[in-house]
């Protein structure tokens, strides 16, 4: 089992765990307004950069 030699300090933990944050997703909106994922479909107008894609619903059948 690993021991640590030395106490960390406070100041050493805290610049350690600096970049373990949880990242902020990136959010666009679209021309319809709605907010989205980049690089996704507008899940309210079915539009890609633009285009109409056609319906987000599974049409299998």
């Amino acid at each position: 089992m690993a021991v640590q030699q030395n106490k960390k300090s406070r100041s050493r933990k805290g610049m350690r765990r600096s970049h373990d944050h949880v990242a902020v997703p990136a959010v666009i909106y679209c021309k319809c307004g709605s907010p989205t994922l980049p690089h996704s479909v507008c899940p309210s107008c079915n539009r890609y950069n633009g285009h109409h894609v056609g319906n987000t619903k599974d049409s299998s059948n």
